[in-house]
């Protein structure tokens, strides 16, 4: 805006004293200060405001002008709420500057002038804005794409000072602002938390944007979704893929020109995805290829030649035969009739990537096919480099160093299960690192079995490495629920009815007792109870299920009933 429309609106009370010939000049800001030097908190282009109580003398008039000139200020704005008249020293070194000069009725407070300033530089920064993305959303429609999300999420920072990220739905940071990566940035765990509060409502059927507050931080989040492809039958279709636009701001008083700019960047940030999503159709092709040939029972040869073909797709510029592991999952969601492998597709390609990666492109290396219900992953590990002649470490990645289950779950576990709640469910399972085509088969049937044995475990999100395959958890989920029952009431109901009527802990004792591997001195010791205590409880137990603690069978019995139930 320009002083001339500040000047022209009679409610701020302004009176010219000196600078007719700039009133021209643009405002980009306004600042009320009585300092004497407010020069580190200018950056140029704002209206000053002041009540001259840095004025002591008229040789400080000079002085502060000349500061304001220097700093680029567009005019200045004196009070006369506490002066009858503005210092004629003042006016004739604003004169002097050529910097125009304001006096500010009495009656209008400071507060006035900075909310209708604020408020028609926003308006209009916001309309340029507007302007921009739009011929940038052209553009990326009609060609090649316009540098990425970042490329917008940056005029959100230069235009109207937003902090602004895309998230994945397990809260990864996908892109973000220079302004948003200037300060603090965003911190994994708040995240993670953003894309649970953004799945969460979209399972409510709220629409965007979502309010939340994390970390004393209140964000709002935009979903994205873009034009150009189908809205799907069933929101749940594609939940667990869409990516979010989170803004460190309160949306909820915004007015309706600046939410729908906000909803232009989500589309225009969508078409970059979809492009992006385009770019995996090869790398889908490859790995739906090798899993038909290694589930057909194909001889090896052909398909390590379908392998040598995937490789320098997945592993660009790395010239090195990798390792592989194999990633199985599910989708499962109860009382709809919702496709689950394209789902857990999508899904995968996601979980799959390094929590602490940055951007869409590590998925690039990730190759995943759907068969049915389930989705099946082709993960590269690079093959070891040796260790140089001096002993430095070899570089790369060791096959014992790839994906393990467990850290897989923790990355992602709390935010899906948000999107899950209710009636979804997702499982997988992790094989093992194989180095040739022929263990290819063992891995995809190990990643089968670990996620049926994840299958077994309560949760919204499962999972279980090949690992948990060699001891007695393999076998747990296959027994029938029946003999489940029966054998866990025989060995712990007279336990559980003994300690329902005396409170007597027994059930915990005899876990922690089991846990000590059978010591007396260290059981007693995490229990806080004196050992002829713990020997009491251990003959109660004893007493009343026949069995005795002093023998492995009897242990074995009563550690696998504690597991079963």
């Amino acid at each position: 805006m320009r002083l001339r429309a500040l000047l022209e609106t009679e409610a701020l009370g302004l009176r010219l004293l000196g600078g007719e010939e700039e009133l021209d000049r643009t405002v980009r800001g306004v600042m009320t200060t009585d300092l004497r030097d407010p020069s580190r908190y200018l950056s140029g282009g704002e209206l000053v405001l002041t009540g001259l109580a840095w004025r002591r003398e008229p040789a400080d008039s000079e002085r502060f002008v000349r500061i304001l000139t220097a700093a680029g200020v567009a005019g200045l704005a004196a009070g006369e709420a506490e002066i009858a008249s503005t210092p004629d020293d003042l006016i004739e070194a604003c004169g002097r500057h050529r910097l125009p000069l304001f006096s500010v009725d009495e009656t209008v407070s400071f507060a006035s002038i900075t909310e209708h300033v604020v408020r028609q530089v926003s308006s209009e920064r916001a309309g340029d804005l507007a302007a921009v993305v739009d011929r940038h959303r052209r553009l990326m429609t009609g060609g090649p794409a316009g540098g990425g999300p970042e490329v917008v999420l940056d005029l959100l920072g230069s235009d109207l000072d937003l902090r602004a990220w895309v998230l994945s739905p397990t809260g990864r940071r996908i892109a973000g602002s220079s302004l948003a990566d200037a300060g603090p940035g965003l911190p994994a765990t708040a995240g993670a938390a953003l894309a649970g509060e953004h799945l969460a409502a979209a399972r409510g059927g709220r629409p965007g944007p979502h309010r939340v507050t994390v970390g004393g931080t209140t964000y709002s989040l935009f979903p994205i979704a873009g034009d150009t492809r189908p809205a799907p039958a069933d929101t749940r279709e594609t939940l667990l893929s869409d990516w979010l636009l989170a803004v460190e701001a309160d949306a909820g008083d915004w007015p309706e020109e600046r939410l729908d700019l906000l909803q232009g960047v989500t589309q225009l940030i969508a078409v970059e995805r979809e492009r992006r999503d385009a770019a995996r159709t090869v790398r889908r092709r490859l790995a739906q290829e090798v899993l038909e040939l290694v589930q057909a029972g194909a001889a090896p040869a052909e398909i390590a030649a379908r392998l040598r073909v995937a490789a320098p797709v997945l592993l660009p510029g790395l010239g090195t035969a990798p390792h592989w592991q194999v990633v199985v999952a599910r989708v499962e969601w109860e009382g709809a009739d919702i496709p689950g492998g394209p789902v857990a597709q999508a899904l995968l390609e996601e979980v799959l990537v390094d929590p602490g990666a940055t951007g869409p492109e590590p998925s690039d290396r990730i190759a995943v096919a759907h068969t049915g219900d389930e989705a099946v992953a082709l993960v590269p590990l690079p093959a070891v480099t040796p260790a140089a002649a001096d002993g430095t470490p070899a570089t790369g990645l060791d096959a014992s160093a790839g994906l393990h289950a467990d850290a897989l779950l923790a990355a992602v576990r709390d935010p899906l299960a948000r999107g899950l709640d209710g009636d979804g469910r997702l499982t997988f399972g992790v094989s093992a690192a194989v180095h040739s085509a022929e263990g290819l088969r063992g891995a995809l049937e190990e990643a089968r079995h670990a996620r049926r044995v994840a299958a077994a475990r309560p949760g919204r999100v499962c999972a279980a490495g090949h690992q948990e395959l060699a001891s007695h958890v393999l076998l747990l989920p296959f027994v029938p629920d029946d003999v489940r029952r029966a054998f866990t009431a025989r060995l712990l109901d007279p336990l559980r009815d003994y300690d329902r009527r005396h409170r007597a802990e027994l059930i915990p004792t005899l876990e922690a007792f089991l846990d000590c591997d059978g010591s007396w001195t260290r059981c007693a010791t995490r229990l806080h109870l004196h050992v002829n205590t713990l020997r009491y409880r251990v003959g109660r137990i004893e007493q009343l299920t026949g069995r005795d603690l002093s023998r492995l069978e009897d242990k074995l019995d009563f550690f696998l009933a504690l597991r079963m139930s």
